[in-house]
């Protein structure tokens, strides 16, 4: 397997596609199709209109390239919690103060590279529920978008390949599930644990947290090996999977990066509607804007944060908002920016019994310099695999839950999940200090059916400002009392006889967590974001209601699409990199049958 440092340098020498690193560079200012960020869906639509070479097509991207200063973070899988945020891979974002969890500001992640956040997550693949994908169709009004329809899609995207460590994978996932051809690469847990055996041990001993062969098959429930979008010991993002084998096979695709949308440009009018067909960009807020224009449409992939302050700095959003920040309204479009869902994460540890955790390499050190050597060595060892889980789990409330009762059933439906446990070998979290010192094992909890939604909007019309972001994390009773249900079944999980003379006792940050209350007030102590933000630019098939239509259209508006998260119209129970890939893979297609006979 090539490394994607020698497929870069492949690049840099190809004289197909161009590649620019200043808008100024660009030779021409005309494409059939202009794709908005290089990012998860992004690089799937422009590899895939690419295929056909009547067709140019230009992909721009505010942030930078994947390759040199410190990439080895967003190639060496274990690095992976390390790319963002206070990176130059990240947009460095922070939210407003969160109320539901003591005012704080958190840091909220998203990819400024070359993928996007699919080059800085952390590589969990998750098709979700069944019911994920039915409800969408229902809400789009084209049953194109349901599980049995858009399941092609998904073996389009995906090949499955041998985890790096080349161990027997009979019994951990069902071949049948997965694609064997598609660009992106996953892969099984490349790195066993001590706690492998021991948390399927609990699967057998406790029948509330039943094994699951397969999660991919549309039924997530229950405990099951992890899926990492990791090809041998590298990372696989849309950048390496799709982006660059385009660039360096085509002619008919350029890229141009380090190049910020500042807006969409109005160039005239379709069927009494403002046509957008122009794009608006700088490589920042001193330099010259340049602008390209569409002759088909713009597809707009800008990921939930950069779609929906994109569109309202281009006058397309909620009438007051915009003007608040200092914009003219030109499509009254009021479900931009709003609807901002996220799950919410809230880590639990306890000290374990055991020499064979990770905490040893979360720190300088020899354990550190060692699996670093070996990894330099010959690309194994724990650096070559995923180290935040081997194992995913997803459950669902009890059918007499109170919860439910009280507050009705959010998610899509029986095979959906309300809460997801992910175990780690070591102490894993993203808003307490790791201690130096210890042996530990953790549970992350995750609230996979919020019903708390916030907002995105304009700082100003500063096109170079960050937007305000307000994902009002834990801001419903249905959330905070899901997380505490969450907590509990971790407690249980780690009472079963399986982790006998293994765990010791509670971390010193949740030892006091024996009633809903100290519960409550240790989620509202270190809950934070998974990072997951979704449906700022919602679709719906009603007449005055989203953003998109059912084909991911603009509304209101002629000449835009948008494909990516932000157009969901709620968020799905599960990791979001897979079904952002798999509705982009089937919207790459909806795109290529409207230009064969267009309207």
């Amino acid at each position: 397997m090539l490394s994607p440092f020698f497929v870069l340098a492949a690049l840099s020498c190809s004289a197909l596609a161009a590649t620019y690193d200043d808008p100024s560079q660009l030779k021409t200012k005309s494409y059939d199709f202009v794709v908005i960020g290089a990012g998860t869906a992004g690089n799937v639509i422009a590899a895939r209109l690419s295929e056909d070479q009547n067709r140019r097509v230009l992909v721009i991207e505010a942030g930078r390239s994947n390759v040199g200063f410190e990439s080895d973070l967003i190639t060496i899988p274990f690095f992976g919690p390390n790319a963002a945020p206070n990176t130059t891979f990240d947009w460095n974002y922070t939210t407003v103060a969160q109320p539901s969890i003591k005012n704080q500001l958190i840091p909220y992640p998203r990819g400024y590279v070359l993928g996007g956040s699919s080059s800085i997550n952390y590589m969990v693949y998750t098709r979700c529920s069944s019911d994920d994908y039915d409800r969408f169709a229902r809400e789009a009004g084209d049953d194109g978008w349901s599980w049995n329809k858009i399941l092609p899609y998904a073996f389009k995207n995906e090949k499955h390949v041998p985890p790096n460590d080349g161990h027997n994978e009979t019994g951990q996932y069902i071949p049948a599930l997965h694609g064997t051809n598609g660009p992106l690469l996953t892969s099984l847990p490349g790195f066993a644990t001590d706690i492998d055996n021991r948390i399927l041990n609990v699967t057998k001993e406790l029948a509330e947290f039943p094994f699951n062969p397969d999660y991919s098959s549309g039924n997530p429930l229950g405990v099951s090996w992890m899926h990492s979008t990791i090809g041998g010991p590298f990372r696989s993002s849309s950048a390496t999977a799709y982006l660059q084998p385009a660039l360096a096979a085509r002619s008919n695709i350029d890229l141009v990066y380090n190049a910020q949308v500042t807006r969409l440009v109005q160039t005239g009018q379709k069927n009494g509607l403002p046509e957008f067909l122009g794009v608006e960009f700088a490589r920042n807020s001193s330099a010259p804007r340049v602008v390209v224009r569409a002759s088909k449409e713009i597809i707009l992939s800008a990921g939930a944060i950069g779609t929906p302050q994109i569109l309202m700095l281009s006058g397309i959003g909620d009438p007051l908002v915009l003007r608040t920040a200092g914009v003219t309204p030109v499509v009254n479009l009021t479900d931009v920016g709003k609807n901002l869902v996220d799950h919410p994460l809230l880590p639990m540890q306890w000290t374990a019994n055991s020499n064979n955790t990770m905490d040893p390499v979360l720190h300088p050190g020899p354990a550190f310099d060692a699996a670093l050597a070996q990894y330099n060595a010959n690309h194994t060892g724990r650096f070559a695999a995923n180290g935040v889980s081997n194992q995913m789990s997803f459950f669902r409330l009890p059918q007499n839950s109170s919860i439910l009762r009280k507050y009705g059933d959010p998610s899509a439906g029986p095979k959906a999940p309300h809460y997801e446990l992910a175990f780690g070998n070591g102490f894993f979290t993203t808003s307490q200090t790791i201690p130096t010192t210890g042996a530990y094992f953790s549970i992350i909890n995750v609230v996979v059916s919020p019903t708390s939604s916030g907002t995105v909007t304009l700082a100003s019309s500063d096109p170079f400002a960050h937007p305000i972001i307000d994902p009002k994390l834990l801001s419903t009773d249905f959330d905070i009392e899901t997380m505490v249900e969450a907590i509990k079944a971790s407690k249980r999980f780690v009472a079963a006889q399986a982790w006998k003379g293994y765990i010791t006792g509670p971390y010193v940050d949740s030892a006091n967590t024996t009633t809903d209350a100290a519960i409550i007030d240790y989620a509202r102590t270190w809950a934070t974001t998974i990072k997951h933000p979704f449906s700022t630019a919602r679709l719906s098939n009603q007449t005055g209601k989203g953003v998109v239509d059912g084909q991911l259209l603009l509304k209101k508006a002629s000449g835009v699409r948008i494909v990516d998260a932000s157009v969901f119209p709620f968020i799905p129970g599960g990791h979001p990199q897979a079904p952002v890939y798999i509705v982009a893979e089937r919207a790459a297609d909806v795109i290529k049958s409207a230009w064969k006979n267009p309207r």
